[in-house]
């Protein structure tokens, strides 16, 4: 549980939104550390380009980082 409550979605304003969409189309929920990081929107969209570039980059093949996302996942408990 976080110490810090998220934004909730009526209170966000027009990007916070946008990100809480995109985040529910890819993964089908709002997660929490979205909700926390959204207090403070630049943030958010920093947040945003290194998932996007991390999504992208191609030195590594898909199945391997998805392998060792996986991995990790495990090893610390997360439901992902």
């Amino acid at each position: 549980m976080a110490r810090i409550e998220g934004v909730a979605g009526k209170k966000a304003g027009v990007f916070v939104r946008l990100v809480y969409f995109m985040t529910k189309r890819k993964i089908g929920r709002v997660v929490t550390p979205v909700k926390i990081t959204a207090h403070h929107p630049r943030l958010l969209r920093a947040y945003g380009h290194m998932e996007m570039g991390q999504e992208a980059a191609t030195t590594v093949p898909l199945q391997l980082k998805t392998l060792a996302q996986v991995k990790v996942a495990m090893q610390i408990g997360c439901p992902f």
